[in-house]
């Protein structure tokens, strides 16, 4: 199994880092504008869109709003693995920084290369919207 992690610093607090990243039905649409062109909820499931065109049906495992951390599972539509577990988590690093760790757990690996990419543009894109909203805040 591929094990993708991301880690970046982010200026602006932990619980708004945490607000954002907490929201399953917007949050993607919210962190990373322009990254992701849509997310809407279908039933139980998160339907995220992304510029490339990609599409991800995703599964809500769990969010800890003492942890800040939220857990979330890719079920489908253009990305189909055969086992998928993702998760995001905000680390308090002082009043106005945080810490934001991805890991994405996927089978089959070719997977990998791909969500790597895309993991890493995505967590450029939320750094940076995450901080000019704390700067316009």
């Amino acid at each position: 199994m591929a094990s993708i992690r991301k880690e970046i610093i982010i200026e602006s607090s932990a619980d708004k880092v945490w607000n954002v990243i907490r929201d399953f039905s917007a949050g993607p649409s919210r962190m990373a504008p322009g990254f992701v062109v849509d997310t809407r909820m279908e039933a139980a499931s998160r339907v995220v869109t992304f510029a490339d065109g990609t599409v991800a049906r995703e599964r809500l495992v769990s969010i800890d709003d003492v942890a800040r951390r939220t857990v979330y599972s890719v079920v489908g539509d253009t990305i189909r693995p055969t086992h998928d577990n993702a998760s995001m988590q905000v680390f308090d690093q002082g009043e106005a920084r945080s810490r934001l760790v991805w890991i994405h757990d996927v089978l089959p690996d070719d997977l990998a290369t791909s969500l790597d990419a895309a993991m890493e543009q995505g967590m450029t894109v939320i750094k940076q919207t995450l901080e000019s909203e704390a700067a316009h805040a």
